[in-house]
């Protein structure tokens, strides 16, 4: 995180990597990031991106996915491989499939090429405020009131954290949001829309491919389940969604 300190409140200011070759952009989403009150570092192609993010460590990188050198993807594949750090990738592609596909490798949310510099704003806050929650120490007392078990795995909603049989199964913030809302909701069935609602803060009026929601349905089966091909933690419910299986 970075040093820099918001003046107006002392705390440490939230440092965020903006990456898009694009100069017109990284402008644009510097100066409107600074205003309301986040540091911003650029970068204008992948390969800078991630030299930009190992010197610096932001606390979340926006990616553009078509820049020279190496691709968001790219990018997002070698930020994955040692970091869960939020991602937003900016896409002008029209195929939705091709949308996806940084979501797949990992990104959190995406938004669309043209896009209003406020919307991403929104997107932005949503996802910080989903992500950088601080795992906290809970009183030895209350510490079985965290810890929901079921079969092998144990997810401790205090730390954010998810165990199989005491490792670690490393979660993105994102991911850790949906499975806490299907988690504390058991035996719940939540529309598509509704999980945007609640784990991603988009308004109900909001059009959006809601294959958001099983992009991250799918990585969260893939790391949970036994047989994510036949999942038996992660249900989806016929004609409404999906819902956590009923814990006792």
């Amino acid at each position: 995180m970075t040093d820099d300190l918001n003046n107006e409140t002392g705390e440490v200011k939230q440092k965020i990597l903006v990456a898009d070759d694009e100069a017109s952009i990284r402008r644009i989403l510097e100066t409107r990031l600074k205003m309301v009150g986040y540091d911003v570092v650029t970068a204008e192609d992948g390969e800078e991106a991630v030299d930009v993010y190992n010197k610096t460590v932001p606390d979340l990188v926006i990616l553009d996915v078509m820049m020279p050198k190496m691709d968001g993807y790219g990018v997002t594949r070698e930020i994955r491989r040692t970091s869960d750090v939020p991602i937003i990738i900016l896409t002008a592609l029209g195929d939705v499939s091709e949308r996806i596909t940084g979501l797949e490798l990992g990104a959190d949310d995406y938004v669309i090429k043209p896009f209003s510099p406020k919307e991403l704003e929104a997107r932005v806050k949503a996802v910080l405020r989903r992500t950088t929650t601080k795992e906290i120490s809970a009183p030895s007392g209350k510490a079985a009131k965290n810890v929901i078990t079921t079969g092998s795995i144990k997810i401790d909603t205090a730390r954010r954290q998810v165990y199989r049989k005491n490792e670690r199964i490393r979660l993105t913030g994102m991911e850790f949001s949906l499975l806490e809302l299907l988690v504390n909701n058991s035996g719940q069935a939540y529309s598509r829309n509704e999980i945007l609602q609640h784990v991603w803060a988009y308004p109900p009026d909001h059009r959006i491919d809601t294959r958001v929601v099983d992009v991250h349905i799918s990585r969260l089966r893939s790391k949970l389940e036994a047989d994510p091909a036949n999942p038996e933690l992660i249900l989806t419910a016929r004609g409404i969604g999906y819902m956590f299986q009923r814990i006792n």
